[in-house]
This record gives C-alpha cells, structure tokens and sequence, in this order.
C-alpha cells in the first residue's frame, strides 16, 4: 500500500490501496467494480498459510456497492484435471471452483465470454501456466520447445462477471 501512491505519477488519478483483510471502513461500498487479472491461481495456492483467497473474496465483495460487478480472467483448467493439478500451484484453477467461490462470498454469476480462450492450451498433469508466453519460464535453453510453446500463445483463460446482489444488508 506504501507504494500505490508513487504509482499513479504526477497527473494520475486518485487511488487506495490496502492490503487484502484490513480494508479501512471508509472504502466499504464504494466502488463500482473489482477486476481479477490472473491472480486468483496466486491467492487459492497461499489460501492455507494465510486465508488470502478468503480475504480477497470477502473484501472485493465490501468495497463494492450494491449491484457492483466481480470481474475475473484466470488460467483455465479443463474439468477432467485433477484437483491436484488445479490448485493454483501450477497457475491453473477449474471455472467451477472460481464460481463457487465467488458465490461462498455472495456473489451472482452473471455471465461469461470465450474472448480470452486459448482451445491449443492442452497442459498436462505436469506442466506450468508459466511454460507459456510471455514467461517462457521451461524453454530458456531449449529454441525447439520455446518454438512450440511460442505457437500455442497465452494460456486459456476464463473470462467471468459476477455482481453483488442489488439489495444487500
């Protein structure tokens, strides 16, 4: 939080930052919308030595307003991957996890979109998010793997909105 200040720059906008469980009172029920971007994996793999996906949950959903809108793009693991491999130490984490999630927190699904979506990332039980571009954290010494890798792109990712009920105590 220290450091989201320096971040906006001279003529930039206002900002607030806090660190996830110790949101101050006065930020509750003011924004209009919270965005994921490819950190849930992050929070659901450190969820037991701190409950970070627990706070982040239950903050983004405090400091929206009533009918304020979840947003998430996450790496998507297919169905049929284990729950090992979904946990979010590989960078991955199943769509119906995220969305139940979300819901334990009281958030509405509301809708999803296939413009992140990436059908030539097929992972294995033993590859990493990270193997991908831009990382291309496997193929450093390896031109022929970083070749195939560079030619399925980005990850597959899910795109979902939730909302907070419109009505809300």
């Amino acid at each position: 939080p220290a450091d989201a200040e320096e971040w906006r720059g001279d003529a930039g906008a206002m900002l607030a930052a806090f660190n996830f469980g110790s949101m101050p009172d006065e930020m509750k029920g003011t924004a209009d919308v919270v965005f994921f971007a490819r950190i849930l994996h992050n929070l659901a793999r450190y969820e037991s030595k701190g409950g970070f996906l627990t706070a982040a949950r239950a903050d983004a959903y405090a400091v929206l307003k009533p009918g304020g809108i979840l947003g998430v793009v996450q790496h998507h693991a297919r169905d049929e991957m284990s729950d090992e491999f979904a946990d979010g130490n590989r960078g991955y984490l199943k769509k119906g996890f995220v969305i139940a999630a979300a819901e334990r927190a009281g958030f509405e699904f509301v809708a999803e979109s296939d413009i992140n979506a990436n059908p030539k990332d097929q992972p294995s039980e033993e590859d990493i998010v990270w193997r991908l571009p831009p990382t291309l954290g496997t193929s450093a010494n390896d031109p022929e793997l970083r070749a195939e890798l560079e030619a399925i792109g980005e990850s597959n990712r899910m795109t979902l909105q939730f909302r907070t009920p419109e009505y809300r105590q």
